[in-house]
């Protein structure tokens, strides 16, 4: 019996042992369960990091668009500022096309005037175009008159001629008479 007992002693103590190591498989099992929560708890580290790093990027991405709307912005307020001084160009512009204008009207004004003076230059000819007609007719008139006074001169020399014969008659009646 004693045998028994130290046999069953030996399986005691082998159960023992078994049941320790049991224990320490469980420990084991207990440190593996935490490694994995661990791991898990790592792998979602990695997954935040990843996202930590996908919005880092992001930002940076960001603060580049942000640089690039700076610069738009500074780029349109310059092209408002270019605006406001091209704005005096355009009327300084508009100007010295006004006074072009004003320029070719001065001219037509010269030439308006030019021919006014020419008009009246006309309007003097035309009336010593009239005086010299006038004095055509005078002229013509006085021909006339001349004619007049040839025919005149002629009319009173072929009178003294008649008186003349007159005379002559009176005195050839004279005779006449004498003679009977």
């Amino acid at each position: 019996m004693l045998t028994e007992l130290l046999k069953l002693s030996l399986i005691d103590t082998e159960l023992l042992k078994l049941s320790l190591i049991d224990t320490e498989l469980l420990k084991l099992s207990l440190m593996l369960t935490e490694l994995l929560k661990l791991s898990l708890i790592d792998t979602e580290l990695l997954r935040l990091s990843l996202m930590l790093t996908e919005l880092l990027r992001l930002s940076l991405m960001l603060t580049a668009l942000l640089m690039l709307l700076l610069i738009l912005t500074e780029l349109l307020r310059l092209s408002l500022m270019l605006t406001e001084l091209l704005k005096p160009s355009l009327m300084l512009t508009e100007l010295l096309k006004l006074s072009l204008i004003d320029t070719e009207l001065l001219k037509l004004s010269l030439i308006l005037t030019e021919l006014l003076k020419l008009s009246l230059m006309l309007t003097e000819l035309d009336k010593l175009s009239l005086i010299d007609t006038e004095l055509l007719k005078l002229s013509l008139m006085l021909t006339e008159l001349d004619k007049l006074s040839l025919m005149l001169t002629e009319l009173l020399k072929l009178s003294l001629i008649d008186t003349e014969l007159l005379k002559l008659s009176l005195m050839l009646t004279e005779l006449l008479m004498l003679s009977l």
